[in-house]
């Protein structure tokens, strides 16, 4: 979108725009421009993070909409997401270094925004699933950009706290996508999950135009490894495929193990093009970092357990509970006000007593609320009692997580590797979303009573436990305290 300051205007154009500008910058003069700022990167986080878990509740209503289509191939409009913005996050990370934040992130909303424009039309399955793959490159140019924007806008002694809110602002908007998303599908129907992007990304660019200002790019180097996106994509295609079709296809079938074939040598040729690169997808040297290595480990694990919970959940209450859309999003609605509540006081609470008690706990209390919804949901509806419980245990452990990792993944990193670093936790938050909703398609099947579906919801929300606590063991090597010289690198 910064190109369009490259095309000749008309006097009375110019005139248009130099009056819009004036009349926003009149409009965000009073408040602090690091305020604005913040607002603004916010802002592009939110509605990229928030597409990863909107569609979870307009997902029974897009079902309708297509019936003879497959759980198993629907489940792309939600994969296809994440593998893109996942596999492109690192290179636009690097590319936000080399040509200027301000510029990639501009790039990134009109990206999102045609891709929001093209789910919201989209008359076919395919059609959507190529929607949801455009918004996903956007969203991965979004969300490296925004925040070194923000890292630039806010003194070094508040930088720490602020990467911890910003994380946790994402984290909300992953939460809140289903209430969200239900008050707006209820109102006027699937299609405004994507459309609700556009209004938001304008606000965003208009504001930004003012307050956002280009820091100096990086010189430039060898042009970035597409090669190795394709690899990686490929990969990780290759896997959630086989994963998500393993129930229907057989575990065993030869287009199952062939797959599985495909993903490992891919995967090999993406490692071994990374070692060699100039300008790899990702730096194997990043994760001679001890806290980088593990605190990535943890997310991967952990957001395979969470993503599934999150598509996992609205599924129940439509499917097993008969909720409405509204009801089912009014229903998940108390687990992000937690998540609003606790995110900002996990990050100052890391920065004293360490990353590593905040995030075991976290681990803990997410657990304890999957093993709640395994143990007290039944078929007959009962939300204050047996549902509400486990939900505010539930967003209570996803608000002293998420965020944590976020600011844990860069802590040991220098401050010139900052923008890949955290481009790199990101990838590893939505590779672990896209294996997590492959396994919940794989778990919950086409069951064909609410007795077999409930023992297939079960089995998920263990499977959310054991992810959970799987992520506490690679959390517990991270470092117990940011020692000073850590905090100064990443501030």
């Amino acid at each position: 979108m910064t190109e369009l300051a490259a095309v000749p205007l008309s006097r009375p154009a110019v005139a248009d725009a130099a009056v819009a500008d004036a009349a926003v910058a009149s409009a965000v003069v009073a408040v602090p421009r690091s305020v604005t700022v913040f607002v603004v990167t916010a802002l592009g986080a939110f509605i990229g993070a928030l597409d990863v878990s909107i569609v979870n509740v307009a997902f029974p209503a897009i079902q309708r909409s297509f019936p003879t289509t497959s759980r198993a191939s629907l489940s792309w409009i939600i994969t296809g997401y994440s593998i893109v913005f996942g596999s492109l996050l690192v290179t636009a990370g690097r590319t936000a270094d080399r040509l200027g934040p301000r510029r990639v992130f501009f790039i990134g909303l009109g990206v999102f925004s045609l891709g929001s424009a093209l789910c919201g039309i989209a008359p076919s399955v395919p059609l959507l699933v190529f929607g949801r793959v455009v918004q996903g490159a956007g969203a991965a140019c979004i969300r490296p950009a925004s925040l070194s924007l923000l890292l630039g806008a806010f003194p070094a002694e508040r930088r720490t706290e602020m990467v911890a809110l910003w994380g946790g602002i994402g984290a909300l908007a992953v939460a809140t996508g289903p209430s969200l998303g239900a008050a707006i599908i209820s109102a006027g129907g699937w299609r405004w999950a994507f459309y609700v992007n556009l209004p938001v990304a304008l606000v965003a660019w208009l504001v930004g135009r003012t307050v956002l200002s280009e820091s100096r790019p990086t010189a430039r180097a060898a042009a970035a490894d597409y090669l190795g996106v394709a690899l990686v994509t490929g990969s990780l295609g290759s896997l959630v495929l086989a994963i998500s079709q393993g129930r229907s296809w057989g575990w065993s079938s030869p287009r199952v193990t062939s797959l599985l074939a495909v993903t490992v040598a891919l995967g090999i040729g993406f490692v071994a093009r990374s070692a060699r690169h100039p300008e790899p997808v990702v730096h194997l040297s990043l994760f001679s970092a001890r806290s980088f290595t593990v605190a990535n480990a943890a997310t991967l694990v952990y957001a395979m357990g969470f993503f599934a919970m999150l598509l996992g959940n609205v599924l129940f209450l439509t499917g097993v509970w008969g909720y409405s859309t509204l009801r089912a999003g009014l229903a998940i609605t108390p687990g992000p006000i937690v998540v609003a509540l606790v995110s900002r006081p996990a990050g100052k609470l890391a920065a004293r007593v360490g990353y590593r008690r905040v995030l075991l706990v976290g681990a803990v209390c997410f657990a304890g609320g999957m093993v709640l919804y395994a143990s007290r949901a039944g078929i007959a509806p009962s939300y204050l009692t047996r549902w509400l419980p486990a939900t505010l245990v539930t967003g209570l452990g996803i608000g002293l997580t998420f965020p944590v990792l976020s600011a844990a993944a860069v802590a040991s990193l220098p401050a010139e590797r900052f923008g890949v670093g955290s481009a790199v936790n990101q990838t590893a938050r939505q590779i672990g979303g896209s294996l997590g909703i492959a396994i919940l398609v794989a778990i919950l099947g086409t069951p064909h009573s609410a007795t077999e579906a409930l023992s297939n919801f079960r089995h998920l929300w263990i499977y959310g436990a054991a992810m959970a606590v799987g992520s506490g063991a690679p959390a517990a090597f991270i470092s117990k305290r940011p020692v000073s010289s850590t905090v100064k690198a990443i501030t």
